[in-house]
């Protein structure tokens, strides 16, 4: 078969979770014969003329035709909120690949920067589409279900007017934005309804509060086109379902991983001294190391190691927070970002990963990696996580965004004798690239 997969930045720039699903993925029907290129999205910060947005590379085999976007007006569009998630000129460009590749599937993995709108495409052209959603970008325009003072989210209220609150307290400055701030929410959604209604006259940022407001049932009815939704969680399913989702569009598959040598390459990890913490993943703040380098200062500095795993500089205001944070503290070490295909090494390099999330998370894949190298877990007590480490079984959970939680379990780990040795020897072996592929295939087909 000929197999498009989408997703929102890939290789080599980006590498977080997402990407590296993608990318199994897609090396895994390519060894099985298919043939599999990928568009992706890629965030620009420079002004381009629209027909200059596109291009194409490869990357270890795979071709990979990319968009450049930028939160700039292109293709007669203003808004900068639509132009993230209905972008016309990447569901043109999107046309036009599918009119020269001709696929026979359609895989979306992400679509921001690219749009809900080339679901649309995809089913005009009569291919068989389908989604695995990996944050909750679908439902909420941040993906990540937080509202701007860090609170959790439980999606868009009515005409979401809780979203248009988060946008206008983040992007003003000054009185306006401390106004937005004390906005009631029920009266952010009246001005969200009226203005979707056209009853209005002109007002700044009218645009904007209109692709707020018109969001969610904008993508939700696009993603009922689909074929099919592969939910990886049941957290994830229950939001879906929640917003508008057709429940008979989804199915269920956990996410599956490059095993690469890692199957229970399980070490006496508990007998090392000092101890040693592992973070893996994206520096970014709700991602929440800084709650993790707190909890590490709480405890003697000889009894424990943090070695911090992530690139400093996809969000760097935030990695020199972290550093500064870390400051005189010899044993907390950055240590850069690695090869997917040696995680192996780093999962034996440490005595436990520390998952310390400030968002619902979507059972992150670094969590499946770190089971099936027998290395405990520590996380936030969210679904997504949850719902593979279980509280002392394999694993520790603590409340998130508390340190002195976070700080005692650790402190457990390091002093009670045999709890890393148990919770190591309950670890599970996760759902493997292969296997994951194989449930794909099967609901391609089954379509």
């Amino acid at each position: 078969m000929k197999i498009l997969l989408t997703v929102h930045q890939f290789f080599p720039q980006y590498t977080s979770g997402t990407e590296v699903l993608t990318c199994s993925v897609a090396r895994e029907l390519i060894a099985r014969g298919h043939e599999v290129h990928v568009l992706t999205g890629y965030p620009s910060g420079q002004a381009l003329k629209d027909e200059d947005r596109f291009d194409e590379y490869e990357y270890e085999g795979i071709h990979v035709y990319r968009f450049h976007h930028a939160y700039t007006p292109m293709a007669g569009q203003t808004s900068m909120i639509a132009i993230g998630y209905d972008n016309r000129l990447a569901a043109d460009y999107f046309g036009k690949i599918l009119q020269g590749y001709q696929p026979d599937v359609v895989h979306f993995f992400h679509l921001n920067r690219l749009g809900t709108g080339l679901i649309e495409r995809a089913v005009l052209a009569g291919i068989p589409a389908f989604m695995t959603p990996t944050d909750f970008w679908a439902i909420c325009p941040t993906g990540q279900l937080v509202l701007g003072d860090g609170s959790l989210c439980r999606g868009p209220g009515a005409y979401a007017g809780n979203c248009v609150k988060h946008f206008a307290g983040s992007t003003q400055k000054g009185l306006t934005g401390i106004l937005a701030k004390w906005l009631p929410t029920p009266l952010a959604g009246l001005l969200a309804r009226l203005t979707q209604a056209d009853v209005l006259p002109p007002y700044p940022y009218q645009i904007e509060v209109k692709a707020i407001a018109s969001r969610l049932n904008i993508n939700v009815a696009r993603m009922n086109l689909l074929n099919k939704i592969i939910s990886p969680n049941r957290f994830m399913t229950e939001m879906l379902i929640q917003h508008g989702i057709l429940s008979d569009h989804i199915v269920g598959s956990s996410f599956g991983i490059d095993m690469n040598g890692q199957q229970q390459a399980k070490l006496h990890r508990s007998s090392r001294r000092p101890f040693r913490a592992g973070y893996i993943g994206t520096l970014a703040a709700h991602k929440g190391c800084h709650i993790l380098i707190e909890a590490c200062k709480a405890l003697p500095v000889d009894e424990v190691i943090l070695k911090i795993y992530g690139s400093t500089e996809d969000f760097p205001e935030y990695s020199n927070e972290l550093k500064k944070l870390a400051a005189h503290q010899g044993n907390i070490e950055f240590c850069g970002v690695f090869h997917n295909s040696v995680i192996a090494e780093v999962m034996a390099g440490i005595d436990v990963l520390v998952v310390p999330s400030l968002w619902f998370e979507n059972t992150p894949l670094v969590i499946y990696s770190a089971q099936a190298a027998g290395c405990p877990v520590v996380g936030s007590d969210f679904p997504g996580i949850s719902e593979v480490i279980r509280d002392e079984e394999n694993g520790l959970l603590f409340e998130a965004g508390n340190v002195a939680a976070l700080s005692g379990q650790l402190s457990r780990l390091i002093g009670e004798h045999g709890l890393a040795q148990r919770l190591s020897a309950n670890s599970w072996r996760p759902e493997s690239t292969t296997s994951y592929v194989d449930e794909l295939l099967a609901v391609w087909k089954a379509a």
